[in-house]
């Protein structure tokens, strides 16, 4: 008797293992979603590869599509150290910058990137840079950090600015001409070069708060933001400056300047602001959430695109306001 159930048992068993070792076909993997709309962004750029975004964790992501879909830049070392802004000489050639003195360089438009710079014992953040008339690149950050590369990008080395303290510096801009300079930072510090980068001066303190950005607006018009709704006007390439009407106290981190000359500040309180004449006024132009929006970028259809603390948001420009029978706007 205990024969038949014994080679009962080894029949069932050697079944079993044939099932189980046996091929049989995988069900695809769900596609795993990259989470845009809930990750701490800091900045964005449109390039020739599309709109790049970047920021925590040395997140990099680019969309070929306005924002559709999105795809993971492949980065030749992960840092996972937040990345504060990626810039661009071309639709090409750019410069991604971190924390520990990061710096990663592109060439296709930010699809891939190969590191440049790493300091393990620093860990001061690099907040922006740009490429002079010269070639060089001259990236700038924490306390005071000037760094420079005269090999488009590929290495670097400590540089140094006139009379400059060890205040935070935010922010480099130029005029479209890339003749005229400004750094902009902390306690209102703002540096000024009137020759492409080559020599840079000290401009006299008009605010003593932080700015954390700066841009030419054509002509000898400039304008700075920073700190809880400081926004300052130039109309003289910078040597006085003029407080604008801000309608929120909000602290301001980036800005658009749209291709008829309305200037579009974003900050917080998911607040974008903006000016039709020059920087001198601004107007709430659209307001959605408590999010802080850090940076814009143009969708091809006139959508805003903006990097926020909270993912990023895509909104359509708010109407102007329409004109009544009797004058008055609704």
């Amino acid at each position: 008797m205990l024969a038949p159930v014994g080679m009962s048992m080894a029949l069932i068993v050697t079944a079993a293992s044939i099932y189980a070792f046996s091929p049989r076909p995988v069900p695809p993997l769900a596609e795993t979603r990259i989470p845009i709309d809930n990750m701490q962004l800091t900045t964005i750029e449109r390039t020739d590869a599309g709109i790049v975004v970047a920021g925590e964790l040395g997140s990099i992501l680019v969309s070929a599509d306005d924002g559709q879909t999105w795809t993971k830049a492949a980065l030749s070392q992960d840092r996972q150290a937040l990345i504060t802004r990626v810039v661009f000489a071309d639709g090409k050639r750019g410069l991604a910058l971190g924390h520990e003195g990061w710096i990663l360089r592109s060439e296709d438009g930010g699809l891939h990137w190969q590191e440049a710079n790493f300091s393990e014992r620093n860990g001061e953040p690099l907040m922006s840079a740009r490429q002079l008339p010269s070639g060089d690149w001259l990236a700038i950050g924490a306390f005071g950090q000037v760094l420079r590369s005269t090999d488009d990008g590929r290495s670097w080395s400590p540089d140094a600015l006139p009379d400059l303290s060890d205040w935070h510096l935010n922010d480099i801009a130029s005029s479209a001409d890339g003749r005229h300079w400004l750094i902009v930072g902390e306690a209102g510090t703002v540096l000024r070069s009137d020759n492409g980068g080559s020599n840079w001066a000290i401009v006299p303190p008009f605010y003593n708060g932080s700015l954390y950005g700066a841009a030419h607006l054509g002509g000898e018009r400039w304008v700075a933001y920073g700190m809880r709704g400081n926004v300052f006007t130039s109309a003289d390439g910078g040597d006085s400056w003029q407080a604008a009407r801000i309608p929120a106290p909000v602290s301001i981190y980036g800005h658009a300047l749209l291709p008829g000359g309305e200037l579009l500040l974003v900050g917080q309180g998911g607040m974008v602001l903006s000016s039709k004449d020059g920087g001198r006024h601004f107007d709430i132009a659209n307001r959605e959430g408590r999010a802080s929006l850090t940076d814009i970028a143009l969708a091809g259809d006139g959508r805003w695109l903006l990097s926020s603390d909270g993912g990023l948001q895509v909104r359509s420009p708010s109407p102007a306001p329409r004109n009544t029978q009797d004058g008055a706007t609704e």
